[in-house]
């Protein structure tokens, strides 16, 4: 079975197919993750992504650690100094099912942490767009960048950086930025960000204002963000959520179905240089 032209099909669920289908998944995280200048490498048992100009974990991790107990331990190890010598203040390793299943020993005594509890999510079931979703502007980068800032509890000089990045994304034809006006105030109500890479949509954020939630913003947003990622070739979309909180129901709310789990390790690194 080819998990990209048959997402529906429920032996997607089996270790061995889960495997094939997050290898599509995280193929297509890392290209998002180099817009426009990030470096993909590859370091000892593991992809990783950098990108300064995004200040965001998705932007800035590594990923499908696959070898030995010896190669994945020696892989922690450099990817510690990597991540320093970037100037992140913490390594990120995201463990999906293309991750060695022993991670969590090796990692703990690495003196990693299991930061994070997610699941990835596929899209089953179209909803309906009412039509209340626009592409996004320039004008409308700032009120984007407020809204992640304070979801995501960014410094000012995060801020700039991710206002740099989106930017970039605005002229990305295989980014998409969606927003819904705020209809009691010249702002942004919410804002969605998908990409499509090789067949594979992503529903990257999805963040409506507070005060304007539970009105059917984001679930409109979804939904438009979706359509546009098929219209743009994607034979399958995904997302990630955290397990087993809003976001996860949330995206069940929207005709997605969690099909594996992912686990965020961090580390320290800014006291190695």
């Amino acid at each position: 079975m080819d998990p990209l032209h048959d997402p529906d099909d429920e032996a997607l669920l089996d270790p061995r197919q889960a495997r094939d289908l997050a290898g599509l998944v995280e193929t297509a995280r890392l290209a998002s993750a180099v817009v426009r200048y990030g470096m993909r490498t590859q370091v000892g048992a593991a992809t990783v992504v950098l990108n300064q100009d995004n200040p965001l974990p998705a932007a800035n991790h590594a990923c499908a650690l696959w070898g030995t107990l010896a190669e994945v331990a020696g892989t922690l190890l450099q990817l510690e100094q990597v991540f320093a010598e970037a100037g992140r203040s913490e390594a990120v390793v995201f463990a999906s099912p293309t991750t060695v299943a022993e991670i969590e020993g090796i990692a703990d005594d690495a003196g990693w942490r299991a930061v994070e509890e997610l699941v990835a999510l596929l899209h089953r079931t179209r909803q309906h767009v009412r039509g209340w979703a626009r592409p996004a502007e320039d004008r409308d980068l700032p009120g984007i960048v407020e809204l992640i800032a304070d979801d995501a509890g960014l410094s000012a000089e995060g801020e700039r950086r991710l206002l740099r990045n989106l930017g970039h994304r605005i002229d990305e034809p295989r980014s998409v930025l969606r927003v819904v006006d705020d209809q009691d105030a010249d702002r942004i109500a919410g804002f969605v960000q998908g990409f499509v890479e090789r067949g594979v949509g992503l529903v990257e954020q999805v963040v409506v204002r507070p005060g304007r939630r539970r009105r059917g913003i984001g679930g409109e947003l979804v939904a438009d963000v979706v359509e546009e990622l098929r219209e743009r070739g994607a034979l399958l979309v995904a997302a990630h959520s955290e397990e087993g909180g809003t976001a996860e129901r949330f995206g069940e709310a929207c005709g997605f179905e969690v099909v594996y789990g992912v686990t965020a390790y961090g580390r320290r690194v800014d006291d190695l240089l």
